[in-house]
Protein backbone atom coordinates (compact mmCIF):
# COMPACT_ATOMS: atom_id res chain seq x y z
CA UNK A 1 0.00 0.00 0.00
CA UNK A 2 1.21 3.49 -0.70
CA UNK A 3 -0.07 6.56 1.07
CA UNK A 4 0.75 9.76 -0.73
CA UNK A 5 1.84 12.27 1.86
CA UNK A 6 2.04 15.99 1.50
CA UNK A 7 5.64 17.14 0.98
CA UNK A 8 7.31 17.64 4.34
CA UNK A 9 10.83 18.31 3.11
CA UNK A 10 12.26 21.24 5.00
CA UNK A 11 13.88 23.87 2.75
CA UNK A 12 17.67 23.88 3.09
CA UNK A 13 17.74 27.40 4.49
CA UNK A 14 15.27 26.45 7.25
CA UNK A 15 16.95 23.22 8.33
CA UNK A 16 18.77 23.62 11.65
CA UNK A 17 21.20 21.12 13.12
CA UNK A 18 21.12 20.26 16.85
CA UNK A 19 24.24 22.34 17.51
CA UNK A 20 22.59 25.34 15.83
CA UNK A 21 24.59 24.97 12.64
CA UNK A 22 23.21 24.97 9.12
CA UNK A 23 23.67 22.51 6.27
CA UNK A 24 26.14 23.76 3.70
CA UNK A 25 24.93 24.17 0.14
CA UNK A 26 28.27 22.58 -0.83
CA UNK A 27 27.43 19.38 1.06
CA UNK A 28 27.56 16.46 -1.43
CA UNK A 29 24.25 15.02 -0.26
CA UNK A 30 22.50 18.41 -0.43
CA UNK A 31 23.82 19.00 -3.95
CA UNK A 32 22.79 15.51 -5.09
CA UNK A 33 19.28 15.91 -3.66
CA UNK A 34 18.81 19.10 -5.65
CA UNK A 35 19.36 17.23 -8.93
CA UNK A 36 16.67 14.60 -8.34
CA UNK A 37 13.14 15.37 -9.62
CA UNK A 38 11.47 13.99 -6.47
CA UNK A 39 7.86 14.82 -7.36
CA UNK A 40 7.92 13.16 -10.78
CA UNK A 41 9.63 10.03 -9.46
CA UNK A 42 7.25 9.88 -6.50
CA UNK A 43 4.28 9.74 -8.87
CA UNK A 44 5.77 6.83 -10.83
CA UNK A 45 6.77 5.01 -7.61
CA UNK A 46 3.28 5.34 -6.11
CA UNK A 47 1.70 3.60 -9.12
CA UNK A 48 3.57 0.40 -8.21
CA UNK A 49 1.60 0.00 -4.96
CA UNK A 50 -2.02 -0.70 -4.10
CA UNK A 51 -3.83 2.21 -2.50
CA UNK A 52 -5.91 -0.08 -0.30
CA UNK A 53 -4.15 -3.30 0.72
CA UNK A 54 -0.78 -4.29 2.10
CA UNK A 55 1.65 -2.78 4.54
CA UNK A 56 2.40 0.90 3.92
CA UNK A 57 5.53 1.46 1.83
CA UNK A 58 8.23 3.93 2.76
CA UNK A 59 8.22 7.22 0.88
CA UNK A 60 10.07 7.39 -2.41
CA UNK A 61 12.48 9.95 -1.02
CA UNK A 62 13.41 7.69 1.89
CA UNK A 63 13.72 4.57 -0.28
CA UNK A 64 15.85 6.17 -2.99
CA UNK A 65 17.88 8.19 -0.49
CA UNK A 66 18.77 5.05 1.47
CA UNK A 67 19.75 3.22 -1.73
CA UNK A 68 21.92 6.11 -2.94
CA UNK A 69 23.70 6.36 0.42
CA UNK A 70 24.26 2.58 0.50
CA UNK A 71 25.72 2.55 -3.01
CA UNK A 72 27.83 5.73 -2.66
CA UNK A 73 29.37 4.54 0.61
CA UNK A 74 29.83 1.00 -0.71
CA UNK A 75 28.06 -0.60 2.23
CA UNK A 76 25.86 -3.66 2.33
CA UNK A 77 22.34 -4.07 3.61
CA UNK A 78 23.15 -7.64 4.67
CA UNK A 79 23.16 -8.34 8.40
CA UNK A 80 26.60 -8.95 9.87
CA UNK A 81 26.47 -12.32 11.67
CA UNK A 82 29.11 -11.20 14.19
CA UNK A 83 26.82 -8.54 15.69
CA UNK A 84 24.10 -11.02 16.70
Amino acid sequence: MYRKEEPTQIPLESFELPFEGKLSEDNRWVMMASFIPWVEFEEEYAILFSSEIGAPAKSFRMALGALIIKEKLGISDARNSRTN
